[in-house]
């Protein structure tokens, strides 16, 4: 019990200098991958989440190690013979395993999650068959709720691939159609739409790079699609987008492009002739 106590008084420890630390910009049980700058730094709850969440694991670890230890002292000094009790509890454990792979597969997949900071709660991710926000996450059962608000508990041991929309930094892709027009009057007018978003006091700290139009993505059977482009924070990243596709849509109906893209849409429909259903000739 002492040998316990003083394990995770330790651990306590380390978790609440993990934390201090993590609060004045520390990186302490932070990946070196993700050692970014200020602006792109993990959030501190994030990582405290993440620091707790370790602590929890290494106490029970801790308990599960002194307590087996301590039990097998005690049956020795009873004068019990450990032989055939480890031989069975190795055969029990055996069995355990085989029955239940599953589950330590969950756990095994649940710590190095953890360890290497995959994702945490918060973030959006992509995990294959659903994708959403981050609930809980724990060793054996990840939660995570989707766009329509349904939550979805999803075996670690399940996760093949991880795809984590929150983490560092984001790109913005936005596609426009111009029509058959002029590319470099488009190219002038979203390139100015996009810079008085940049510029803007609501957004400039949004941005990590200035916004660039890429050119001509695609040519479709409505003319020139380009592409607008920005390298913004993770967390920004759906504000920014939506901001700049209604600017751009803006700037081009300003423009008169988006009149003209209209106008070339119109199709004239050859006019029926009702007397031909009918059967009757002559005018109505």
């Amino acid at each position: 019990m002492l040998i316990r106590a003083l394990i995770h008084r330790a651990v306590d420890r380390l978790i609440k200098h993990t934390v201090a630390d993590n609060e004045s910009g520390g990186s302490l049980l932070r990946p070196f991958r993700n050692r970014l700058p200020t602006a792109l730094a993990l959030p501190a709850e994030r990582r405290n989440q993440r620091a707790r969440a370790l602590g929890s694991v290494l106490r029970s670890i801790a308990s599960a190690v002194v307590f087996t230890i301590a039990t097998m002292l005690v049956l020795g000094e009873v004068g019990l013979n450990l032989g055939p009790l480890l031989a069975s509890a190795g055969i029990a454990g055996l069995a355990i395993g085989f029955g239940a792979q599953n589950l330590v597969k969950d756990f095994i997949a649940g710590l190095f999650m953890l360890l290497e900071d995959q994702y945490g709660v918060g973030d959006v991710v992509d995990v294959g068959e659903t994708s959403g926000t981050v609930e809980a996450v724990g060793l054996r059962i990840t939660t995570i709720r989707d766009a329509a608000g349904v939550v979805w508990y999803v075996r670690n041991g399940e996760i093949i691939r991880v795809g984590n929309k929150s983490q560092g930094w984001a790109v913005v892709n936005i596609d426009v159609p111009v029509g058959f027009i002029s590319i470099d009057q488009a190219t002038a007018v979203l390139r100015e739409a996009a810079a008085a978003v940049a510029e803007d006091p609501d957004f400039v700290d949004d941005f990590i790079d200035p916004p660039t139009v890429l050119g001509v993505e695609q040519i479709t059977a409505d003319g020139a699609v380009l592409r607008t482009t920005v390298k913004t924070s993770t967390e920004a990243q759906w504000r920014v987008g939506r901001e700049l596709r209604r600017r751009l849509t803006e700037a081009l109906e300003r423009a008169g492009i988006a009149a003209q893209l209209t106008a070339a849409r119109m199709f004239i429909r050859p006019a029926v002739d009702h007397n031909s259903d009918t059967g009757q000739g002559g005018p109505t």
